[in-house]
């Protein structure tokens, strides 16, 4: 019985390597007609203008564009992460370059507001979390939330935007938390 499965197995990778073979053969032979009908439309001769010219091949105009375009979308997409947004909440921005001019406050880049939800956007590292900055920043806005007279305050100080997004670097998750270090709540 094994050796008719190896007979088998024989049979079907010479007509896989068979088909591998006709499939460069016809590639090769597309390729060739399309050099020789090039060389007929084309005749072969000097160019006519003084200047050398430029021959770009489609591939490569293909690749010159596609990379300008992924470098354009990465540079709006870092651009909308680290700056304000539409949903930046101005009233709160406002509030925190009117109340403090320290190098914490030049830390924040944006500040969004939901509901009972602050979080504070920043250019923070995602390795500062709870450092003395990010805790600086998320008692400053559960300040700002109990002026605003938000009784469960919610505040996320986030860090600046990489491969994990904007990671949480200090933050306060309701009235039972009193602690600004990240915490995560309990399984239920």
């Amino acid at each position: 019985m094994s050796s008719r499965l190896a007979r088998s197995r024989a049979r079907r990778r010479r007509r896989r390597a068979r088909a591998r073979i006709v499939a460069l053969g016809v590639t090769v032979a597309a390729g060739g007609a399309f050099a020789v009908a090039g060389s007929l439309l084309h005749p072969a001769g000097p160019p006519t203008t003084a200047s050398p010219r430029q021959v770009t091949t489609p591939a490569a105009v293909e690749a010159v564009v596609e990379t300008t375009v992924r470098s354009e979308t990465k540079a709006a997409s870092a651009a909308k992460a680290s700056g304000p947004s539409k949903f930046t909440d101005e009233k709160a921005t406002a509030y925190f370059r009117s109340r403090w001019k320290d190098g914490t406050a030049k830390r924040v880049r944006d500040i969004r507001t939901t509901g009972r939800y602050l979080r504070i956007y920043t250019n923070l590292p995602e390795s500062a979390g709870n450092s003395k900055t990010a805790i600086t920043l998320c008692k400053r806005g559960l300040e700002y939330l109990a002026e605003q007279g938000e009784r469960n305050p919610v505040v996320f100080v986030q860090a600046k935007y990489g491969g994990n997004g904007n990671p949480v670097l200090a933050n306060i998750l309701g009235p039972d938390d009193d602690d600004c270090r990240v915490t995560h709540p309990k399984p239920r």
